[in-house]
């Protein structure tokens, strides 16, 4: 079996920037220990999978195809991404591709009576100037070292709240984030009247193979 294969760099249209994933288009599902050794050997933050909903579908037909996308973590059991109704909703822009998010819970307010941690510092040299870009609303960096993530290239999904926690702060419904990782990423987010985000970047194809088993 060949089961062909893409490294793709997100949210940047340079290569080695953004955050880097595999792709591997199925023409049928695979068990979930395949997932887990495919991801494990690509050795990325994300690989996914897509097959299509319909057999009788083609790829060939685009956007009109609803696809299933299986997210494998290299670390983790495999965990498969539904929408909250059955379709992934996004569309083509002139630059990349918008993607729409919803949360299904509610933001519960911080209590009042919690108090800041103060540490003090041991050396002034702990305290750096940050190297971000200009240009941009907001910047951040995510760590994840409890899943053998010591910083994430970029991440998606926290810009969905993200988004939404600038977008009250700074009045505005479209912001422009950058993530201030080694790699770096930019996202563009439109906060939506309904409560959802749209989440739109590049993408560059960095990578061509197969996976023969």
């Amino acid at each position: 079996m060949e089961i062909p294969v893409f490294t793709l760099d997100a949210f940047t249209n340079l290569p080695f920037k953004g955050n880097p994933a595999a792709v591997c288009p199925l023409q049928r599902e695979l068990s979930d220990d395949l997932y887990h050794k495919i991801a494990a050997e690509m050795n990325l933050s994300e690989t996914a999978f897509i097959t299509r909903t319909n057999p009788s579908d083609s790829f060939t037909t685009g956007m009109s195809v609803l696809i299933q996308i299986t997210f494998a973590l290299p670390i983790q059991k495999p965990l498969r991404l539904y929408c909250c109704n059955g379709k992934l909703s996004f569309k083509s822009v002139q630059y990349g591709v918008w993607l729409t998010c919803c949360l299904n819970f509610k933001v519960a307010p911080i209590a009042d009576s919690l108090c800041p941690l103060l540490t003090p510092l041991t050396e002034s040299n702990t305290t750096r100037s940050p190297d971000c870009q200009p240009g941009y609303d907001f910047y951040s960096r995510n760590f994840a070292p409890w899943v053998g993530i010591p910083e994430d290239p970029v991440t998606g999904s926290a810009h969905t709240v993200l988004g939404s926690y600038w977008s009250d702060k700074l009045g505005k419904k479209k912001l422009l984030a950058y993530q201030c990782s080694s790699r770096g990423g930019e996202l563009e987010l439109e906060v939506r009247d309904d409560g959802r985000i749209n989440i739109a970047g590049q993408t560059i194809t960095i990578l061509q193979g197969t996976i023969k088993l």
